[in-house]
This record gives C-alpha cells, structure tokens and sequence, in this order.
C-alpha cells in the first residue's frame, strides 16, 4: 500500500509543504512505509494528481492537504475507484468536513491516522452544464453562496482579513438582492418562488462556523435539504443566525427542512453553486445521493455519527 500526500501550497495563510514533508519523513519514513508528497500547481491539479494515482489501481491512501477545497478536488479524482481510501490532512483556513468527528484536532496528527478506521461514506452527485461533479460535505445556492465564493475577491485587497473579506462579500450581496427566483423539485414536490438561500447537506459544518443541518449523518442515503425563503434586510441578521445555528425549527415559515434523495433546483439565470467550497455557475442543477461511495479513513476511535453520540450522552446522564 502507497500513501500519498496531495499538498495544496496555497491553502490556508501560508505554505506548509515543508511541515507536511517533515512530518512524513518523520512518522512514515521512520517505519519504513512506502510515501510520496505530490504538490500541486493550480487550481484542478489535485484531482488531477489523484486521478492518476488512482488509475494505477494500486492499494492507495490519499491524504487531501490543504481546506475543504483541496479535500473537494481530491475526492471528485479519485471517485469511482475503490482502490483508493481518503482523508484529510487539514490547512486550511475551515476544514469543515473533519468537524463531523468529535475529536477533529486528530486528522492533524499522523501517528493517529496511521492508526486508523475506515467509513464508506455517502458521495453527492452534481449535475450541472453536462458535467458531473462530487462533493462530500455540504452544497449550496443563492445568498451564502454568493458571499462564500466571493470572498476570495476581496481577501487579496490590501489591509483586509478574513473577517473583513466576508464583510465585505456580504455588503456587497445584499446591495446586490438577497433573494432570487427558483424552481426546487424534490422527491414529491415542487417549490416555485423567490428563495433566500437553500442548503444541501451530507456533512454538518461548512463556511467556517456554520451548523445548518446538526442532524445530518454522513452515511444514511439521504440528503438533508433546508429552504430559506425571502427575507427583507431587517430579517436577514436573525433568520441568518439561527440558520447558522442549526435551529431552523424556531422559524418554520421561514426556514423549511426536508429529507430527500434528489433535489433539482433551477433559475431564470446563471447561479452560482457551492460545492464544498468550490465554485461553478449554473441555470440548472441536480443533487442526488451517488451510487459512488466515499473510502474515509480516520483516527481510530473517533465517532462521527450523530444518533451515536447523542445516544452515548443519554446513557451518561
């Protein structure tokens, strides 16, 4: 078995290609492990570099080095080859997907993922523009979409943080509306009208500190599917946090919660679409479950299903 690691120099506020070959050198090269560190070069490089590594049909573990992106290129590559099992090595500046797991401050430990279990995982299928794509965390459309893609745009200004790119990103959408029309066609029904936002989870945790969907369980065949309908600017701070939050319940006309294994959402013009992170533009996609699935291996012990823990806290008190 070959263990590759697929670093992304430009994930996260600096390079950390030397940390990463030094650790390598230092867990794997000690015991002798077969090892490759391959960095990449643009965007597309690290799908490309685990598509190839994958075509050789070789036992393989592929460690995503960088944010939710790299972990994003990484899994879409290597898709539909059970040869290859996935994890992530985490620095980026979110790293949401690992936060599914109790102990997520574990992926950045190598001893720990060498000792480790493996999940087959749910994979989200994309269909989009007559191209497919996968993602494995959390997809999104309209609002948050908009500010979550563009606030690269206005990190590179001078002076500006992070915080003060998705301010920015967010000032700037909501002068540009905050709502848009969709036609949202679920298992059985159809929703017509302007949406603030929807949000397509199979993971929990994406942009940073956001929890719409608790509940979701990676590995159940469903996805969970929250619609949040058109909010006025007053509205937008409220709906927004408890969105965040997870706590759709406390607005049921606002935010409406579904459960589904396809969910086909169109607009009357080009939208941007969020996949994990990564970005595409659209008038038309559809998310269902794949029948692809997900090699994820990660430190042993951890546990990342929800209705486990909860029932694990029940038995506490």
């Amino acid at each position: 078995m070959k263990h590759l690691f697929i670093v992304n120099p430009a994930a996260g506020k600096c390079d950390r290609t030397v940390q990463i070959k030094t650790a390598a050198q230092q867990v794997l090269g000690a015991r002798g492990l077969d090892y490759e560190v391959l960095i990449s070069k643009g965007p597309g490089d690290c799908r490309r570099l685990a598509r190839e590594a994958a075509q050789t049909g070789r036992e393989l573990r592929l460690y995503a080095c960088g944010g939710d992106g790299t972990l994003n290129e990484v899994v879409n590559g290597a898709a539909g080859f059970p040869n290859a099992a996935i994890t992530h090595y985490p620095t980026g500046s979110g790293n949401d997907f690992v936060k599914i797991f109790d102990q997520p401050e574990a992926f950045r430990e190598l001893e720990r993922l060498l000792d480790s279990q493996e999940a087959l995982l749910d994979l989200m299928e994309c269909s989009a523009e007559g191209q497919v794509s996968y993602a494995a965390n959390i997809c999104s459309m309209g609002l948050d979409a908009r500010i979550g893609t563009e606030i690269g745009r206005y990190r590179r200004l001078p002076l500006v943080s992070g915080k003060g790119a998705y301010l920015l990103s967010t000032a700037v959408n909501l002068c540009k509306g905050i709502h848009k029309p969709y036609v949202i066609e679920l298992d059985n029904e159809t929703i017509r009208g302007n949406q603030t936002l929807l949000c397509v989870c199979n993971g929990r945790w994406y942009g940073g500190s956001f929890n719409p969907c608790p509940d979701a369980e990676p590995d159940d065949g469903m996805l969970e599917v929250l619609v949040v309908k058109p909010v006025n600017l007053l509205q937008v701070a409220m709906v927004i946090g408890k969105y965040q939050k997870g706590q759709y319940a406390d607005y049921p006309r606002l935010i409406s919660h579904y459960r589904t294994r396809q969910v086909t959402v169109s607009c009357g013009e080009d939208s941007v679409v969020n996949l994990d992170g990564e970005a595409l533009r659209s008038r038309e996609v559809t998310f269902r479950i794949s029948g692809e699935k997900l090699r994820f291996f990660y430190p042993r012990g951890l546990s990342y299903r929800m209705r486990e823990r909860k029932a694990e806290e029940a038995c506490a008190i």
